[in-house]
């Protein structure tokens, strides 16, 4: 981190550091951002300038970026262990105005049963009913209460259920209720099979005209699978999260043919902050001094490779030794495990520094900081690799709506 940096003051969206949005909006959730009710991951400061300013303004998507949609939710998976909600809608519309939010959606209760096999109104547990009679009674209460917004505000009713049928009945309910537009919430855990069952028997309950959205929507990349249900709009933070959190997948691509394709970022972790490998300097098992060498002489040659100056087969050999010791430092590992390891670790690296798809990307990221893209190291070089990510899933999404009949 740069000597001095103030977070949130210094720091980019993505849209600031690309001059573009890869984007069509963003989605902010309550119970992310936190207040006196409930304590979110917002600092309190940027809790407290997020309410006097606005989302719009605190995510600086105003100015050439002011068209852009601002969707909102509850953000139930933050209290998913309270017994209800911790907001009214009478809350929610509030916090909606402030922010300047174009869409907002009701107050629901996250229901984690899932049968695909049930029909109608079948099984579900009483607290899956509970939940989803809670979510119901809260849209009702919510689109009246909207009203106040006037009509450059959309709400959006939450559907959850525990089977495709309880889902296709509270769409039902709500497109009754007078919403024109219907969140699916609860997708998270969900296969790719049950969300096209979800989907069918929603669609089956409601016009053609009531638009849908997906919530935190993990099945992302297979978009091009769903889009016959007309869906309108998704979140997600997989290209995001995929940067940092995948085992192999996280730098995206475009395929020659469609489609998307990853590579492994190339680990090369702290020397003096991982907590593993100082766990292992503290008992004795690794010399500090010769774990900062190696860590130097990995990241020299991997920054020497992007000059032309350095072989890939020195730079995978200098990037392994450091990534031996790292490996060794976890006691819980056989010597066989770790020397699997290596060897797959060998194999990713000889492919994407043979490949350097870094090279062929036009993205700001990519063209600034190089190979350093590719570096799994702090938290902020991996988030500009997500940001790298957002931008290609963008393209992707949009090539799919180019495509779809």
């Amino acid at each position: 981190m740069r000597p001095g940096r103030r977070p949130y003051w210094d720091d980019q969206y993505p849209h600031e550091l690309f001059g573009y949005a890869p984007y069509d909006g963003i989605l902010v959730s309550r119970g992310i951002v936190g207040d006196h009710q409930f304590k979110g991951k917002y600092s309190s400061g940027q809790a407290m300038r997020f309410k006097r300013v606005g989302a719009r303004k605190f995510l600086r998507l105003n100015g050439k970026f002011g068209s852009k949609d601002l969707f909102g939710d509850s953000g139930a998976f933050s209290y998913v262990a309270h017994e209800v909600p911790p907001y009214t809608s009478e809350d929610m519309v509030e916090f909606y105005g402030d922010g300047q939010f174009t869409h907002g959606c009701s107050v629901d209760h996250v229901i984690f049963d899932f049968e695909r096999s049930f029909t109608g109104m079948q099984g579900g547990s009483d607290d899956a009913k509970r939940r989803f009679e809670i979510t119901l009674e809260n849209a009702k209460s919510f689109l009246r209460a909207s009203r106040e917004l006037g009509p450059s505000f959309t709400p959006l009713g939450v559907v959850q259920g525990w089977s495709p049928g309880s889902m296709g009945e509270a769409a039902a309910q709500l497109e009754k209720m007078g919403y024109t537009y219907l969140a699916l919430g609860g997708m998270v855990p969900l296969n790719a099979t049950s969300v096209h069952a979800c989907l069918q028997a929603v669609r089956a309950r409601i016009s053609t005209r009531t638009q849908l959205h997906l919530l935190g929507f993990a099945k992302a990349e297979q978009i091009h699978e769903f889009a016959k249900y007309g869906i309108a709009s998704f979140d997600t933070t997989s290209p995001l999260v995929r940067a940092f959190k995948d085992a192999r997948a996280n730098y995206y691509v475009t395929k020659e043919a469609g489609g998307i394709d990853y590579y492994a970022a190339i680990r090369v972790p702290q020397a003096l902050e991982s907590t593993r490998l100082l766990r292992g300097v503290k008992e004795g098992r690794i010399k500090q001094e010769i774990l900062t060498a190696l860590e130097a002489n990995a990241l020299r040659a991997l920054r020497e490779f992007d000059r032309g100056r350095e072989t890939t087969e020195r730079t995978v050999e200098a990037v392994l030794a450091y990534s031996k010791v790292f490996l060794s430092a976890d006691s819980g590992k056989t010597e066989t495990e770790n020397e699997r390891a290596l060897l797959e670790l060998r194999n990713r690296l000889e492919k994407v520094l043979d490949e350097k798809p870094w090279k062929e990307c036009v993205c700001s990221v990519c063209k600034a900081i190089s190979i350093e893209v590719l570096i799994f190291r702090g938290n902020n070089r991996n988030r500009r690799r997500g940001f790298h990510n957002l931008a290609v899933f963008h393209q992707h999404v949009k090539s799919i709506l180019r495509e779809k009949p």
